[in-house]
């Protein structure tokens, strides 16, 4: 049976994230204080004190969820990965904790990627939203149908929640359209903006460069990356698959199917509440995921 470690992308933030890890372990205060000092500011001020609304902010979501993720890594695990995985941002900790990015390359990459984000956010009124119970296949033809505004495919959460991306009015389409077609729940979720779509390649354009100076190294390990759902081990295709994840879906359906096809048999997610353990147990019924790093009010 192997282990497959799962890092969490934006969504489970909450106040005083990690500060549970800071006080119980030598090694997270030094990775916080390694992360203030890297980034010139406390990041970890803003996760242990700083507000709801703060942390909803793109260019702290990011910072933090990947810090936490990596933090309860180092500390938290009982065994090296067999194979990694992470959702959106999420797959950038995966790559760290498979030792194909340094920390502190990784750490940048992220701030760099959250703050491509955010503007790209502001050039355009856009967002996602999440069809619950409906079938794939027709939620892609609705998507497609719409050709006058940007509204696409987003994540491929499990096989009864997948959620889209675009413009305001793309959403406002494609809502209209999939109620049409007998979908009954669809709602908006509060994000900044249409993250993996193509209002996205402005970002990407901004993190190619700065993804192409980094050093990728060959991971210790498989990494499931989102752009493919498939295994990778060679630098040159991570990179390219970084590159393209901005404005690519996530398949976290078919990565987590992958996984266990390949060997998987223990989940453990490393982040502040379960959130992809819930979804992995939606895919594959019967897996009971692990959450190492929740706080004890969410767990």
């Amino acid at each position: 049976m192997k282990n497959a470690y799962i890092f969490p992308g934006q969504g489970s933030q909450h106040p005083g994230m990690g500060q549970q890890l800071f006080d119980q372990y030598d090694k997270a205060k030094e990775l916080f204080r390694q992360a203030d000092e890297i980034l010139g500011y406390a990041i970890s001020d803003v996760m242990f004190h700083g507000t709801e609304e703060q942390l909803k902010q793109t260019k702290y979501t990011q910072l933090a969820m990947f810090l936490h993720g990596y933090v309860a890594y180092e500390c938290l695990r009982e065994a090296e990965p067999d194979m990694t995985a992470g959702h959106s941002l999420g797959e950038y900790t995966a790559l760290t904790a498979a030792g194909c990015l340094r920390f502190e390359d990784a750490l940048r990459l992220v701030e760099k990627r959250a703050n491509a984000m955010q503007k790209a956010c502001e050039l355009e009124p856009s967002g996602m939203a999440v069809v619950l119970k409906f079938e794939d296949k027709i939620i892609e033809e609705v998507c497609a149908s719409i050709t006058e505004e940007v509204v696409v495919p987003a994540n491929y959460n499990s096989q009864q929640q997948l959620v889209i991306s675009g413009s305001l009015k793309g959403l406002e389409l494609a809502t209209d359209k999939l109620k049409e077609a007998g979908a009954k729940r669809i709602m908006m979720l509060n994000v900044g903006g249409a993250f993996h779509s193509p209002l996205m390649q402005t970002a990407q354009d901004e993190l190619a460069e700065a993804i192409e100076k980094c050093t990728f190294s060959h991971p210790i390990c498989p990494v499931y990356q989102n752009v493919n759902a498939s295994a990778t081990t060679e630098p040159d295709m991570i990179r390219r698959n970084l590159v393209a994840q901005l404005t690519s879906p996530v398949r976290w359906t078919q990565t987590v199917l992958n996984m266990v096809q390949d060997g998987a048999g223990l989940f453990v997610e490393f982040g502040p509440a379960p959130t992809l353990g819930n979804l992995v147990k939606r895919i594959v019924p019967g897996i009971e995921p692990q959450c190492l790093g929740a706080d004890k009010e969410n767990e």
